[in-house]
């Protein structure tokens, strides 16, 4: 199980660390590439063939502003391609979660929200389109899931035992 990560700056890597943590966690490999769509796209149809000759089964592209770089992909694979819009820019990431939702027809590419969240979700999609194939891997997110709830649950009755005051004091 290998997901190939792509994104269009180093600026973004703190960000898509969350993605190969989580991926981690999960027990797939990742391939990870700083590519542009618009500055080495040359680069771009060298990191598909290496994503296809270290067995990535889905790739995650993650770019802000005009964000080309997971539609480029979509458009030469049959991997499943998961966009993950960067913030910054002068529309702090609008921009590039319009470019990668708005993908015309034929080219699907999957959008996970603006930054953080969308890099942790992009792991978590990755992985569940992988566990249609990897029978362990589905195992993994179920557990993954239950200890999601289990989280919320403990705070929650945290919450209940403390109050807000108390609660939110040892927050801090």
């Amino acid at each position: 199980m290998k997901v190939a990560i792509v994104m269009g700056s180093d600026s973004d890597l703190a960000v898509m660390k969350e993605t190969v943590d989580i991926l981690a966690g999960f027990g797939v490999e990742t391939y990870v590439s700083i590519t542009s769509a618009h500055r080495t796209p040359d680069k771009v149809k060298s990191f598909l063939d290496e994503s296809e000759k270290n067995g990535c089964e889905v790739i995650i592209a993650a770019a802000g502003m005009a964000a080309h770089l997971g539609g480029v992909i979509a458009a030469e694979t049959t991997m499943p391609v998961i966009g993950v819009p960067m913030q910054g820019g002068g529309l702090d990431g609008l921009d590039a979660f319009y470019s990668i939702v708005q993908m015309p027809g034929g080219i699907p590419v999957a959008c996970m929200s603006i930054g953080k969240a969308g890099a942790i979700n992009a792991g978590i999609f990755a992985a569940q389109i992988l566990a249609v194939k990897y029978p362990v891997l589905k195992k993994k997110l179920v557990e993954y899931k239950k200890n999601l709830a289990s989280s919320v649950e403990k705070k929650d009755k945290e919450l209940q035992e403390k109050g807000i005051k108390k609660y939110l004091e040892d927050k801090k």
